[in-house]
């Protein structure tokens, strides 16, 4: 899902543009307790690669996107192993315990919802990612914001302060 600036907020201060204004929202989650199966077919099924994963009091707790692990299908479409972020390949029905929490990445990197447009592209440079979880209060997620948000936006600000080059017919 991507997130495009409306008008209004082309018109304002690149810089001055913050996580609230950039972020997707609403934001898809996965229950910490879910298994790698039903993840998988979520995050595919969305055409997305990748969601915060909640506790049960819906606090951020972790990330699992598509460099924690890629799937296959086997017959009938039904994900049946998947390679480990140590490029171990694991077939899911060997864990009685395949709860996802085991397998995401803990600690995601998240930011305010006032966090500058700067701040935000320095993070995934330091922090070599592609999207930040935009968390409210008590680490609740409420948005996400992707390069490509990042990307989509220099690219509008570019776009409204070029100037547009007239068409002269020149006389014969």
């Amino acid at each position: 899902m991507m997130n495009t600036m409306t008008p209004q907020l082309a018109s304002r201060n690149f810089l001055a543009l913050t996580a609230a204004d950039l972020m997707s929202r609403p934001v898809m989650t996965i229950p910490d307790g879910m298994s790698l199966g039903e993840a998988a077919r979520l995050l595919s099924g969305s055409n997305i690669s990748g969601a915060p994963v909640v506790d049960a009091e819906g606090r951020c707790i972790g990330v699992l996107s598509s460099s924690d692990f890629v799937t296959w299908a086997g017959q009938e479409g039904e994900i049946t192993n998947f390679i480990a972020p140590w490029g171990e390949i694991v077939d899911i029905g060997d864990f009685p315990d395949n709860e996802i929490r085991h397998y995401m990445t803990a600690l995601p990197v998240v930011v305010a919802p006032t966090a500058s447009i700067g701040e935000l592209a320095q993070v995934m440079v330091d922090a070599h990612i592609h999207r930040i979880l935009v968390v409210a209060e008590q680490d609740q997620p409420c948005g996400i914001v992707t390069s490509t948000d990042i990307l989509a936006a220099v690219a509008q600000s570019a776009h409204a302060v070029r100037p547009r080059k007239v068409k002269r017919k020149i006389p014969k």
